[in-house]
């Protein structure tokens, strides 16, 4: 284990797991000077299995889809742990982008998404604040209930 952050996950009892592979013509993350943008994350667990398929507001709870967004969020922290080998290493969280599949009239894509970003303050600190979008689609890959991607500002 080799920082802070990563003490705050496991006292969470997270432990980060080797992050999935692409599995299409992108790669998980790419660095432009300080900043790491990570692809999409769906709400994978460490086996592999996902933690919610199908709508919010139709089979899918606002607690599920939260526990899914947490699920995207400790991807994320998989995919960022890969590419610097030190989560201390993020100076901040600056975006995160949130998919929500749901059904048209669901509006409560922002609850579902504090389950992402409640991890990352909790990861960070303050360092972990951002900027943030969510937006209800029809479907994401796997009939997954959420998708987030992240934008890092690292040293």
């Amino acid at each position: 284990m080799s920082g802070t952050v990563e003490k705050k996950l496991a006292d969470l009892g997270i432990t980060l797991h080797t992050p999935a592979a692409p599995v299409a013509n992108y790669v998980p993350f790419v660095r432009t000077g300080n900043l790491l943008l990570i692809s999409g994350q769906i709400c994978l667990d460490a086996e592999g299995k996902m933690i919610a398929k199908g709508k919010l507001g139709a089979d899918v709870t606002i607690e599920d889809g939260q526990k899914a967004a947490r699920a995207c969020a400790i991807n994320l922290l998989a995919q960022l742990k890969a590419a610097l080998g030190d989560l201390d290493k993020v100076q901040r969280v600056v975006r995160l982008g949130g998919f929500i599949s749901s059904v048209p009239s669901f509006v409560d894509g922002p609850k579902v998404m504090n389950g992402a970003s409640d991890l990352m303050v909790t990861a960070f600190g303050d360092r972990g604040k951002h900027a943030r979008t969510t937006i209800g689609v029809s479907v994401l890959p796997g009939d997954a209930a959420v998708e987030v991607e992240g934008m890092f500002e690292v040293s």
